[in-house]
């Protein structure tokens, strides 16, 4: 099995552009690319993600899956209709901008149900659900291979636990079964910085067994630190390590011990940081370094292939 990783383009919104980003990565030999998402995509022409896939090829870069950055596709979780058109139309464009890309799968996670309504939450889950399975047959339409959930880490943003997994996960596949040639597959984007904790800070499902739980349904993943309550996220430089929780080793036995239970059969992990405060003379210009240094560490201790390491 091969360890591919790759990067998640979130931390340069805003802050660099995608050229610095693909130079970057072509200097760390990173190839696979998750294309993130930002407010004016849903707006712009199909030219500007035609350049975009040309940049990335330019530089020997693919962009391998797209997954958003924020939340603004759950409109599915309110309780208001032109929400849930919002959000619908929202995903259609999403995944025919995959397309454009070369992307295999377009995800999101599902969407927050407003803590002031959780009462909603079931209906919520209904509607995303039945959206979810219309998108996937305009998918399959669109030439994509894959549709991709990230479960979460509270009750508000489901699925977040073993249970809520599994019950969205067999929906989907009970879905298709009655049309698997007219539907794309949804899979999960699992992350393994997220586990729950309940509301006084009591861990109910730790961040490894939620990851495990995920293999069956797994096509990609999130390579993520995080602290022992699942408060924060952050990336794997030297000073995130030491007050982070992951286990990069103890993920990548995890991942070698049950690879033929992955329903694809190399996994990318994407490194996924927002990088350091956005919108700062005095922390901007630390991006490319944090990157580099997580990076190292995941190729180290998860990739374990470390003569590709650049050396500091």
């Amino acid at each position: 099995m091969n360890y591919e990783i790759g990067l998640k383009a979130d931390p340069i919104e805003y802050r660099y552009s995608y050229e610095w980003l693909f130079k970057l990565m072509d200097r760390l030999d990173v190839r696979n690319l998750q294309f993130g998402s930002f407010f004016e995509m849903y707006s712009l022409p199909d030219r500007y993600f035609q350049r975009l896939r040309r940049m990335a090829d330019d530089h020997g870069i693919r962009i391998r899956s797209c997954f958003t950055t924020h939340r603004e596709l759950g409109g599915f979780f309110f309780d208001d209709s032109d929400m849930q058109k919002a959000a619908m139309d929202a995903y259609r464009r999403y995944i025919e901008i995959g397309f454009i890309l070369g992307a295999e799968a377009v995800g999101s996670n599902p969407g927050s149900v407003l803590r002031d309504n959780m009462e909603y939450k079931e209906q919520g889950i209904k509607n995303y659900q039945n959206a979810m399975i219309e998108l996937s047959r305009y998918a399959c339409e669109a030439g994509l291979g894959a549709l991709t959930i990230e479960p979460m880490s509270c009750l508000a943003e489901p699925p977040s636990t073993k249970e809520e997994i599994t019950q969205f996960m067999t929906t989907m596949e009970t879905a298709r079964s009655g049309d698997p040639e007219g539907m794309v597959p949804v899979y999960l984007c699992a992350d393994m910085s997220h586990g729950y904790a309940d509301q006084n800070g009591n861990i109910v499902q730790n961040n490894m067994d939620i990851f495990q739980h995920c293999i069956p349904w797994m096509w990609e993943f999130h390579i993520k630190n995080t602290d022992s309550i699942f408060n924060s996220t952050f990336g794997f430089s030297p000073e995130d390590m030491k007050k982070g929780i992951v286990d990069l080793g103890s993920i990548r036995d995890l991942v070698e011990g049950q690879s033929g239970d992955f329903p694809c059969l190399e996994p990318i992990g994407y490194l996924e940081t927002s990088g350091p405060k956005l919108g700062r003379d005095y922390s901007d210009f630390k991006l490319e370094e944090e990157i580099e240094w997580s990076i190292k560490a995941v190729r180290e201790l998860y990739v374990r292939d470390a003569d590709r390491v650049l050396n500091r």
